[in-house]
């Protein structure tokens, strides 16, 4: 069975919505952080009026994830493009991700838990698309090599079906996408995290770190 590719899935969907209209359309994206943001909203821009979508109950601990908001905005205020970029805050509700893992926690990164963040975070996407009339929802995760776009744009599409609201796919990460990103943060010297966001990610990142210290690598 032949895999999908996501990136011209984005670009055969662009082309036939975003060509020649008289009405730009709209895409909520959710963020999960500024830099994982830049490459995402200079590609999208280009086409659609966006709304940043900053919906992340994961992120432990609260300093970080004010931390991680305060810089999405910045970016935001900072970076000239084509189209209106707007911001949105969610909810930070951390017993709702707690809640939706629970019997979970010590799964590696990677996994089922990982999988049950990625539905909450694009389910609300999804919900607040559709109460607010965008075209399209989609998400800057596929831009990290850490994350699996092809379970991304399956619960993507299924969400789309379940909502009514077209659901953009992605794969971020394709056409030197991660490189850009990191590129346009280190330009706006933007924080960048060194964990993907919840407790179990910090904790198995800070792991990883002290066995590499323990042998002589730094980083």
């Amino acid at each position: 069975m032949n895999k999908i590719n996501y990136q011209k899935e984005m670009e055969r969907i662009i082309k036939e919505n975003c060509a020649g209209g008289s009405v730009t359309k709209k895409v909520l994206l959710h963020s999960c952080c500024g830099p994982c943001s830049t490459y995402c909203i200079q590609t999208l821009a280009e086409y659609f009026e966006v709304t940043v979508f900053y919906y992340n109950p994961n992120i432990y601990p609260e300093d970080e994830y004010h931390m991680r908001a305060k810089e999405q905005k910045r970016f935001i205020e900072q970076f000239p493009t084509k189209n209106n970029v707007d911001f949105i805050e969610g909810i930070y509700d951390q017993d709702r991700f707690y809640k939706l893992t629970k019997g979970l926690w010590d799964v590696p990164e990677g996994g089922s838990r990982c999988f049950l963040c990625y539905r909450m975070r694009l389910e609300e996407s999804a919900k607040y698309a559709k109460d607010h009339g965008f075209d399209f929802f989609t998400t800057t995760l596929s831009i990290s090599p850490l994350k699996n776009a092809e379970k991304l744009n399956e619960i993507g599409g299924m969400l789309e079906k379940e909502y009514g609201v077209g659901y953009l796919y992605s794969d971020f990460k394709k056409k030197d996408g991660y490189k850009k990103s990191t590129e346009i943060s280190k330009e706006y010297n933007m924080y960048r995290q060194y964990y993907c966001g919840c407790v179990f990610s910090k904790k198995q990142r800070d792991e990883e770190i002290r066995k590499k210290k323990e042998v002589g690598i730094v980083e």
